[in-house]
């Protein structure tokens, strides 16, 4: 080696007998170069235990080929999307940085820090940024909004439809019976509103009471679940409830069984989103499936198609979600 302690490309490139320019196409993942010379470059790397500088890397080439994803650890069905970004976005020779919102980084603060990592596209996990700042953000590069309806032209859209899906579960409930129906609801951003939307309509179509049908418990977590819960339990008591999200549910559900109340044969309760937790065997969830997959491999190839092929036509995609029937639901008593 080089007489340092650390191996560098141009050992790599001795130990196989190439140039270091080939070495280092392999490490971008660049075309020309043949399936046996990738072979045996990224053999001898493991072998001699060298580790491409992304850093050095980045500051050199012209592209960086990194997508930024902006979403929020705490919500499990945004780290269940990312995961179907991250399979997507390998598939077509993109790497993902993740920003990660939390109390003390905001999706503001997340964005600009990717800008500055020089990640070339930006996907958006349903953002609660104001509609325009997603715009000028897709005027600086080209952006991706998952899960929420966005009208700004600079910015590719893929979503479930919001509306149809909550829509699907009161239908649900309606035919098995239930005419009491509370929907909490998660605030006032754009996701919880088309929700609300979705379930006045459709108890409208059912010809059910909309007022005092839905109780706002102000933002998507378990903690404003849990306080919805106690404020329906010091009212009139309904016999199933919609919930915005899957956390607000499982929220809602702690409360009502602490509370003794017989989940579903009481009360049934549904959630958004079909999340990990609504999968678990103790909270079992009837909830709506978003098709997670679906929407990350569709948004990556709109991000890709901006970068890639200079696609300049705006994309707007809206899935069907799906219904999903699990144990907190049941006939009405």
């Amino acid at each position: 080696m080089n007489g340092s302690s650390r191996p560098t490309m141009q050992d790599v490139a001795e130990r196989v007998g190439v140039s270091k320019a080939t070495v280092s196409l392999v490490f971008r993942k660049a075309p020309g170069v043949g399936d046996k010379t990738r072979e045996e470059v990224l053999k001898a790397a493991e072998e001699l235990g060298y580790r491409m500088n992304r850093a050095a890397a980045l500051m050199t080439a012209r592209r960086s080929h990194l997508i930024g994803v902006v979403a929020q650890i705490s919500n499990s069905f945004h780290a269940e999307i990312v995961e179907s970004i991250v399979a997507a976005a390998d598939v077509a020779g993109y790497e993902v940085v993740l920003g990660a919102v939390t109390p003390t980084h905001d999706e503001t603060r997340v964005i600009e820090t990717l800008i500055d990592f020089r990640c070339e596209g930006m996907l958006l996990v349903g953002p609660e940024l104001d509609s325009g700042v997603i715009s000028r953000l897709g005027d600086r590069l080209p952006t991706v909004v998952i899960g929420r309806r966005v009208g700004a032209a600079s910015v590719d859209v893929i979503r479930t439809d919001d509306g149809k899906g909550i829509a699907g579960v009161v239908d649900h409930l309606f035919g098995l019976g239930h005419r009491r129906i509370v929907h909490v609801a998660a605030g006032p951003g754009v996701i919880a509103k088309d929700r609300r939307a979705g379930f006045v309509a459709a108890m409208r179509r059912h010809d059910l009471p909309t007022e005092p049908a839905v109780v706002d418990a102000g933002d998507f977590t378990e903690e404003a679940g849990m306080a919805a819960a106690r404020r329906i339990l010091r009212g009139d008591s309904p016999t199933a409830v919609v919930c915005a999200n899957d956390r607000l549910a499982v929220g809602v559900l702690d409360v009502l069984r602490r509370a003794g109340v017989d989940v579903p044969g009481d009360v049934s309760i549904t959630g958004y989103d079909d999340s990990v937790l609504a999968r678990l065997s103790n909270v079992d969830l009837t909830t709506v499936s978003q098709q997670p997959k679906a929407q990350a491999e569709q948004a990556i190839e709109a991000v890709v198609g901006r970068l890639d092929g200079q696609r300049t036509v705006r994309v707007s995609s809206t899935l069907i979600p799906d219904l999903v029937v699990r144990a907190t639901t049941a006939p009405a008593r």
